[in-house]
């Protein structure tokens, strides 16, 4: 079940937490860049990141999460987290065409991961999202950044 979640809510960012720094922490294997930002949130950054949060539930345990900000016609999807116990199982599909549904109106999504992360540039690419550029955002980590537009109704 996917659900809005109250980052505000302490128990609840730490639930976020709870699954962000692993699922991070495999990225940053993957980029091989061990500095991202992510991985230095905590409770309080968390809560006050202005994010609307939406997680995907394995009965009551917080196995997923999305975050994103709209602005205008934009939906700037900022953390596709999954828990690495439940890798392969469909839920960064889920969240991802659930922000989508959510607003049929908006024209433009767009989202960024580290280069290296293929899994992540798989999953968009699959979902129609196209790599428009990819940027040196740090000294061994570069960003590839990926957009999907769809006519507004």
């Amino acid at each position: 079940m996917i659900k809005r979640i109250s980052i505000e809510d302490e128990q609840t960012a730490a639930q976020v937490l709870a699954v962000q720094l692993p699922a991070y922490r495999v990225e940053a294997a993957l980029i091989q860049f061990e500095d991202i930002p992510p991985l230095k949130d905590n409770v309080s950054s968390l809560q006050q990141c202005g994010e609307t949060f939406h997680g995907y539930y394995d009965g009551e345990h917080l196995a997923g999460a999305v975050s994103f900000k709209r602005e205008g016609g934009t939906i700037d999807i900022h953390r596709m987290i999954v828990h690495p116990e439940y890798f392969r199982r469909g839920i960064a599909q889920a969240l991802l065409q659930h922000v989508e549904r959510l607003h049929p109106d908006a024209h433009t999504f767009i989202v960024a991961t580290g280069a290296r992360n293929d899994p992540a540039k798989r999953l968009y690419e699959k979902n129609g999202y196209e790599l428009v550029r990819e940027q040196e955002a740090a000294p061994g980590l570069t960003l590839a950044f990926f957009q999907k537009n769809k006519g507004a109704s």
